[in-house]
């Protein structure tokens, strides 16, 4: 069963007079921040309703440096964190200034690795009231190839997209029409810098290292890839990323047009490599005397360089081609899936979540049809028992269908406790387009639909952070629980429920599939599953 598409980013609200709708009614603005490890990133996007499109207001980065973590404890640093608040800041006042009234915020690998992240994010919200996604790595990928495919056309060739941030390295198998493999490596120009380059220029010795140690951290993710290739064809690279521009900037400042656009850019191979010849026997003197770089970028370009000359080496790439667009693009475009602006060659990518579900449910050989029916009346009860069952105002349908499908995907591990298997499975697979706070929510409704009900010792409850997201897990879990004690059969004997509600009692008709059939099964299972809800919310239910 589809989901409806609504928007999976946190998103921050600024309140002003001015409304962020011109007078026809078809432009909004819109602002995109990504929170890097080496850079925080802001854009401002109009979106034009009408026509389905966006244009770019406003790009603008500040090198914030968030990876210089505490080599000891690995936390975020004061001096770091406090260079984040800063620039948000005036983000967000920025923001304000282009009557932008919806901020998406997203962090990405350093806040993610960080023992302090969750509490670097609460600090933003508790003092900037800034919302922020805290997104996983093939989230990260998922939304590049959002960016790259809003700004370039793919077709039906495949391309491989690179994306070197400063504490990993997104690569992706995609085309026109869908992602193909996305993969997240935890290797990056920043943290490559800070934990092996001690001395420069870099020694013989230790460029080997180097160029060692990131192709064994890129050979799974680059194997994943080559496996998925149409036999026969040879995908283009594209990169996106600082460091991929700042080398283009490289190649380009040394020919004849200085007004070379970037975005399109194509650099050969043995560009590449010439350029990293030069590079890497420099002093970091020299290298900031570079035009095209500042004192940041010159600090890591030998092993940002290093990264993209490997995975050029590993996917035999005579070329890759830039694009300045990447994941606050992506942002933009999936802000507008969600909310319905976009649909024709970006509908397969805009129904990421559905397709997701539907694939670890495949994964972890469930039985769909079973869930399905599951899922249909558990949306049942969802649509009518609003304001006694539950208070959800819409986000919860979206994470009951998800923990309606992949409920049982336990069973196959123990059948006795098969819940708590689920969660594990759930809280462990990859679920795309969901925020890591959702993915957890959905884990935590499917291992809340049977037996114990939430108690303040479980992980599951004590890995959902705010009492709203409790409140909701909570509810839907209960309307879960009782839409699976009515489908315990292998084969459907039940049509369809009809429900009616008071302030204070739940009305339930079974309705049958054929009229001779006896539900007397499921009216038992049902019956008794109400009764340990009564119990807990102090809502009474008939049956029928």
């Amino acid at each position: 069963m589809p989901v409806s598409k609504q928007g999976i980013k946190s998103i921050t609200t600024l309140d002003q007079k001015d409304s962020e709708i011109d007078e026809s009614g078809k432009i909004q603005h819109l602002a995109a921040i990504d929170i890097g490890t080496n850079s925080t990133h802001l854009l401002i996007a109009q979106v034009n309703t009408e026509l389905k499109t966006f244009s770019i207001d406003l790009a603008e980065k500040s090198t914030t440096r968030l990876g210089d973590r505490d080599p000891l404890t690995g936390d975020l640093t004061d001096s770091a964190m406090e260079r984040v608040f800063e620039i948000l800041k005036r983000f967000k006042e920025l923001s304000a200034s282009h009557r932008v009234v919806n901020i998406l915020t997203a962090a990405t690998s350093a806040v993610r690795e960080a023992p302090n992240g969750r509490q670097f994010l609460e600090r933003l919200k508790d003092q900037l009231d800034f919302d922020v996604e805290l997104i996983s790595g093939t989230e990260e990928a998922r939304l590049i190839y959002l960016g790259v495919l809003s700004g370039m056309q793919l077709g039906d060739q495949q391309h491989v997209l690179i994306d070197i941030g400063g504490g990993s390295t997104e690569l992706i198998l995609a085309d026109g029409h869908d992602a193909i493999a996305l993969t997240s490596t935890k290797v990056g120009a920043v943290r490559l810098k800070r934990d092996f380059v001690k001395k420069e220029p870099i020694s013989r010795s230790k460029r080997e290292f180097l160029r060692v140690f990131i192709q064994g951290y890129l050979e799974p993710a680059v194997e994943k890839i080559k496996n998925r290739i149409i036999p026969g064809q040879v995908p283009l690279m594209v990169a996106t990323s600082g460091t991929a521009m700042a080398l283009g900037a490289l190649i380009a400042s040394e020919e004849a047009n200085t007004d070379i656009k970037l975005h399109g850019y194509k650099i050969t191979v043995d560009q590449l490599d010439n350029l990293v010849s030069k590079l890497i026997v420099m002093t970091p003197e020299q290298l900031r005397k570079l035009s095209p770089l500042s004192d940041r970028r010159a600090d890591i370009i030998v092993t940002g360089a290093l990264i993209l000359q490997s995975a050029m080496r590993m996917l035999s790439c005579q070329a890759v081609v830039l694009s300045e667009r990447a994941l606050r693009e992506g942002l933009v475009v999936d802000w507008m899936f969600r909310n319905g602006f976009l649909e024709d060659r970006f509908t397969l990518q805009g129904d990421i979540r559905h397709r997701t579900v539907l694939h670890q449910a495949h994964r972890f050989k469930v039985n769909l049809k079973r869930c399905e029916r599951v899922a249909a009346n558990a949306l049942t009860l969802y649509d009518f028992s609003k304001g006694v069952l539950h208070g959800d105002m819409g986000q919860g349908r979206e994470l009951l269908w998800a923990a309606a499908i992949l409920h049982s995907c336990g069973q196959h591990i123990n059948l006795n406790s098969y819940h708590k298997h689920s969660w594990y499975l759930i809280r462990h697979g990859e679920l795309l387009g969901y925020s890591q706070t959702e993915h957890l929510m959905v884990a935590a409704i499917a291992r809340y639909h049977r037996k114990s009900f939430p108690r303040k010792r479980h992980e599951p409850w004590q890995l959902i952070e705010s009492r709203q997201q409790r409140k909701i897990v909570s509810e839907m879990g209960i309307l879960l629980r009782l839409a699976s004690s009515i489908n315990q059969r292998p084969e459907s004997v039940v049509s369809s429920l009809k429900v009616d509600t008071s302030s204070s009692k739940v009305r339930i008709e079974i309705i049958p599939e054929q009229p001779s059939q006896n539900l007397g099964l499921e009216k038992w299972s049902l019956r008794k599953t109400a009764s340990s809800v009564e119990e807990n919310i102090g809502i009474s239910f008939e049956i029928v």
